[in-house]
This record gives C-alpha cells, sequence and structure tokens, in this order.
C-alpha cells in the first residue's frame, strides 16, 4: 500500500506532459497518476484531481494519516445521537420537507442523501431503494462524525472544513477504504450566512448516472432558503426576483428587514441581485437597497401579490413581503447548545416588526390626529384590522 510522503508535497514536473499520452484519457488513470506523484513522489498532482480534494490529502497528510488505514466507524451511542438531533433541531425541521422530495426523486436510484451538522455529524439519511452495499450502512449512521479527521476526504468533509461545494469520486478519497464511493455535497448556511450544515448524496459501487453536483446544491439552496424563514419569523420577510416565475423557488432573493427598517441579512442570491453582502457590515435602510422605507413595505405586505418596483441599482424586481410565518410552517427554536458550538439559530439581536408594526401605527395615528379611517388608508389596511389591533393592545394593558 503507498505511504504518505513526509512532507506535504511540492510543485514537480508538469502534469500535463505526463498527461499527454491516450494511457492517462480516462478518469480512473487520471486519479491513479495523481496518487502515484502525491503519495509516492511527493508532487502537487495540479490539474489531474480537483485542488479541494489536493488540499484536503494535504491536511491528512500533515495529520500524519495514511491511506491504508481503516476508516474510523467507531460506535454511535444514544447520547450522542440525541445530542446531534437536539443540536440540529431547526435545520431538521426546515429540510424536512425538501428531504421528502428529495427522496423521491432518488428512488430510481441507488443514491442516499445525508444531512449533517455544521460539525459534520450526522442527522438524517434517506433510505436507499436498490440496496445500501457493504459500507453504505455503517457510513450512513446517524450521530457518526462524518469530518476529515474521522473519514478523509470525502465530499461531506471538504464542505464541512472548507464550506465550498464539492464532488469526491472513488479513488479521489483520501482512504483506500472508501474509494468505493461516490459523494456530492453543498454547504447549507444560515441567516448570517455562517454554515449551518452540509447536504451530501453519496453512491456506493458505480457512478452517479445524473449531475449530482447541481442536483445537491439545488436542494441545499430550497433548504437553507426555508432555514433563513425559520430565522426570520419575527421580521419583514421580502422574496424578490426579476422573475415572478421564480419566487417561491430555490431560485428567490430573500431579505429580513428589521423593526427599524434596516436589512438584516439577506440569502446568496438576494446579495447578488442586490450587489451586496448577505450580512451587511453597517446596518443597511431597505429604502437604500430597494427604494423603499419599511411603511412602503409594511404596505406591500397587505397587498399579498408581487409587485414590480425598480431597485436603487436600476434592476426592475418583483416583490413580495410577508410580515408573519404562517402556523402550518412555523419551526420552534432549538434549545441551547450544550457546548461552545454555535447552532443554526444563533444570531444578533434585532428590532422584531412587532415593535415596528406599533411604532408605525402610532406614529400614523398621531400624524392624522387620531382619526383611524386616515391611519388605515395610509398604512394600506382595513380600518377593522386596525381597530383589532389596537385593541389587542389595550387589551395587553
Amino acid at each position: 500500500m503507498p505511504h504518505p510522503p513526509k512532507h506535504p508535497p511540492t510543485p514537480g514536473p508538469s502534469a500535463q506532459t505526463r498527461t499527454a499520452g491516450l494511457f492517462f484519457a480516462t478518469p480512473e488513470q487520471r486519479v491513479a497518476l495523481a496518487r502515484e506523484m502525491f503519495f509516492d513522489e511527493g508532487q502537487r498532482p495540479s490539474g489531474l484531481v480537483p485542488e479541494l480534494v489536493i488540499q484536503s490529502w494535504m491536511r491528512c497528510t500533515v495529520a500524519n494519516r495514511r491511506p491504508c488505514e481503516p476508516i474510523n466507524l467507531e460506535p454511535v451511542t444514544k447520547a450522542r445521537i440525541a445530542s446531534a438531533l437536539a443540536r440540529n433541531r431547526l435545520l431538521l425541521q426546515a429540510a424536512s420537507h425538501d428531504l421528502q422530495q428529495l427522496d423521491a426523486a432518488l428512488a430510481g436510484t441507488p443514491c442516499k442523501a445525508l444531512l449533517t451538522g455544521p460539525d459534520g455529524v450526522l442527522i438524517q439519511a434517506t433510505p436507499t431503494a436498490r440496496g445500501e452495499g457493504r459500507l453504505m450502512p455503517h457510513v450512513a449512521r446517524v450521530g457518526l462524525n462524518l469530518d476529515e479527521h474521522h473519514m478523509g476526504t470525502t465530499a461531506p468533509s471538504v464542505v464541512t472544513r472548507t464550506g465550498e461545494a464539492c464532488v469526491v469520486r472513488g479513488a479521489e478519497h483520501f482512504f483506500t477504504g472508501v474509494s468505493i464511493m461516490q459523494c456530492a455535497a453543498a454547504p447549507i448556511r444560515n441567516a448570517r450566512g455562517d454554515l449551518a450544515g452540509v447536504l451530501d448524496l453519496s453512491t456506493e459501487g458505480e457512478a452517479f448516472r445524473f449531475d449530482a453536483a447541481a442536483m445537491v446544491r439545488l436542494y441545499a439552496t430550497a433548504i437553507e432558503n426555508r432555514l433563513f424563514e425559520a430565522q426570520s419569523a419575527a421580521l419583514l420577510l421580502l422574496r424578490f426576483q426579476s422573475s415572478p416565475a421564480l419566487l417561491h423557488t430555490p431560485l428567490e432573493g430573500l431579505a429580513a428587514v428589521d423593526g427599524m427598517g434596516r436589512v438584516a441579512w439577506l440569502n446568496q442570491t438576494g446579495a447578488s441581485l442586490l450587489g451586496t453582502e448577505r450580512v451587511p457590515a453597517r446596518p443597511t435602510d431597505a429604502e437604500v437597497l430597494f427604494g423603499l422605507g419599511l411603511e412602503d413595505l409594511l404596505a406591500l405586505s397587505h397587498r399579498g401579490q408581487a409587485q414590480p418596483r425598480q431597485c436603487p441599482n436600476g434592476l426592475t424586481l418583483w416583490i413580495q413581503a410577508r410580515t408573519d410565518t404562517p402556523r402550518a410552517s412555523a419551526i420552534e427554536p432549538p434549545p441551547a447548545p450544550e457546548t461552545g458550538v454555535a447552532t443554526a439559530t444563533d444570531a444578533p439581536t434585532i428590532p422584531t416588526l412587532n415593535h415596528a408594526n406599533r411604532a408605525l401605527i402610532e406614529a400614523t395615528l398621531a400624524a392624522c390626529d387620531g382619526n383611524v379611517s386616515r391611519a388605515a388608508r395610509r398604512l394600506g389596511v382595513s380600518r377593522g384590522l386596525l381597530y383589532r389591533r389596537l385593541g389587542e393592545w389595550r387589551g395587553g394593558h
């Protein structure tokens, strides 16, 4: 069996020169050459395998791991399972619907979907319809740690370490005992943009017969958006895209606006459409990004339907707003973590819309000299709704 180099590999002869012949034309041949260069000759096999794979091989080598080692499939206790599920309850609830859909999509394949927390611990696995092979039943156990220290180079371990989507095929795995696997994984981020989990598609003994990288990214984005919504339940949620047909899909932009009319955070699509960061370094007024102040956005939420609005950057986006999370999809926050590990719900304290609604309504009433009808028209709501809201507040006192 090959032994790891004593020192991290350094650039050697051109990999292109060594692969010019037809003998190294197939992916399997290129990976075999990459392993020979890296593990036997101490050279960096740039261009033969993905850069993320090379970096993972280097980390494993520096940690004095050997490719021929058996993988670490330690027993999983009930206490560890319970702890992992409790730490990631919000992520599990956010992923439930999309994992069911993904399970149905994979029903005719030998693939399994795996969901881990940000620490690489497996928290859910879908069944496989065509048999799981020799290794899969041992790997796909809730509570098992799939990080790089335990499993070497795999797609979920690379994503856990780097936060970047990754595909690892066959002998690209660091440990030879895992070379029968194929895996593709993508990150799931929370509202702050921090890693909240990893979604992985894995198969044993045969290659993917579809674009696994594209599919896992699509479903990871869908789960990420649901997690974003759950963490923005007390805020004004904006959905927006250049076409209304893309709203309520994984391709929609999302933004959460706090009770001061500031954008608290956006998903990646939203940040790209608006040309800004997911979590602004400084509080950014919604009006700066959308051309609409808090009062306008709240009025938009009462209309229900998406409306086209030209944003300050010149783009016309279809924007839909909502202030309350539907009861059917409400998600409970998880308990406080037992350790210092951050959970998917960790987020900065921001003013909620309950405070904003009351402040806005009271200010509007004052501007209308207490005339409820005029205030309701200015806010874009019915007079009855405004009376009910005022009654709720007075009843609370």
